[in-house]
């Protein structure tokens, strides 16, 4: 961390530099004792060491708010945290990620368990960007990644985190805990990902306990390899984003259960007679009202047209008329063709071919 005395007090902020002329009498008087080496940052006036504040990365903030009672309660007191990201990470090396205000520098801190790693710090620099790393052993990396977890949320008042990443067959014995432990001190998730470092393992009780405990709004990308075809996992409700991509659990009731504005399923269990239905729900209005963006496996536009949409009222645009629509998550490309199919209320859906599967875009 840079030393206090360094911090560009000159350039703040006007209103910052208001508030620190009204305390300039104790600073001359300080500034004039020559023995003193320390800039005394906390009695500055509040908005003043806001904007100080403001200078530091979030690593500089979390050690200072660790150097007394005092720094704790000033730290706790900044208005500013809520543009700040909070990501944690369950992996093989556990971390926190903490993005400041304007993106620039993001701070990384990663509990292992490798002793070559022994409070280690790195920092990469890359177009702008700077990314700190602090590498800090533990005996039990677990154990010291909550403890952090903890304090980070307190000291950046923060209840919800950003992104949650999960490795899900890690830290096996440890996990159920783990999970507890997010389900009581994080109120909610915004973009959850998980995943599993090796396909053989069975992971669907561990899925199936995130999945119930874990609060998701926002954003669930789900890479599993589930083992059991009936696996009754809890989708999220009302999520903006639903990305499964090995989705051979998923069948015709579950899929009506999903009611997220994006759906992208991998290989399914859906029969061709259960698409049918599906889209004669949506064009009734029956299903999916907010839908906006749906994306599945299916090979052939003929076998499409012949197998699912053969009683279903659809028209085949020609490939002359270019249309620019949502494809693939938030992705909008200009597209020629298409099949459309129409609802009651006026909405367009229209399927669009690729490589090995189909999206239906809605607009």
């Amino acid at each position: 961390m840079k030393p206090l005395k360094e911090l560009p007090i000159l350039r703040l902020p006007f209103r910052a530099m208001e508030e620190v002329s009204k305390g300039m009498h104790s600073i001359i008087k300080m500034i004039s004792d020559r023995r003193k080496k320390k800039f005394p940052i906390l009695c500055l006036p509040f908005l003043a060491i806001e904007e100080i504040f403001k200078t530091m990365d979030p690593i500089e903030i979390i050690n200072l708010s660790m150097t007394s009672k005092r720094a704790k309660a000033f730290t706790k007191n900044m208005t500013f945290y809520s543009k700040y990201s909070v990501q944690l990470c369950v992996d093989k090396t556990m971390g926190i990620a903490i993005n400041g205000t304007d993106n620039l520098v993001s701070c990384l801190y990663l509990m292992t368990s490798y002793k070559q790693k022994l409070e280690k710090t790195a920092e990469d620099e890359r177009d702008g960007f700077i990314l700190r790393k602090v590498f800090k052993y533990s005996k039990d990396p677990v154990d010291e990644w909550k403890q952090l977890c903890k304090y980070v949320m307190e000291i950046f008042n923060r209840q919800a985190i950003d992104v949650l990443t999960v490795f899900i067959d890690v830290f096996v014995d440890q996990y159920f805990a783990i999970i507890d432990f997010l389900k009581t001190n994080v109120k909610s998730v915004n973009d959850c990902n998980v995943y599993q470092w090796e396909d053989e393992n069975d992971v669907d009780e561990q899925a199936a306990y995130l999945l119930e405990n874990i609060t998701v709004t926002n954003e669930l990308n789900f890479h599993l390899r589930i083992k059991n075809d009936n696996f009754d996992g809890k989708i999220p409700k009302n999520l903006r984003e639903l990305f499964i991509k090995h989705a051979e659990w998923i069948e015709y009731e579950k899929l009506l259960e999903t009611d997220s504005v994006q759906v992208i399923i991998g290989t399914h269990r859906i029969s061709n007679n259960e698409w049918n239905l599906f889209f004669k729900k949506w064009i009734a209005m029956e299903t999916h009202l907010n839908l906006e963006l749906l994306a599945f496996d299916f090979k052939l536009i003929e076998e499409f047209k012949e197998l699912v949409l053969y009683d279903i009222p659809h028209e085949v645009v020609d490939e002359g008329v270019k249309r620019t629509l949502i494809t693939y998550r938030e992705e909008k490309t200009e597209i020629n063709g298409g099949i459309d199919i129409r609802r009651i209320d006026g909405k367009t859906a229209t399927f669009i071919a690729h490589s090995n599967s189909f999206s239906m875009s809605v607009h």
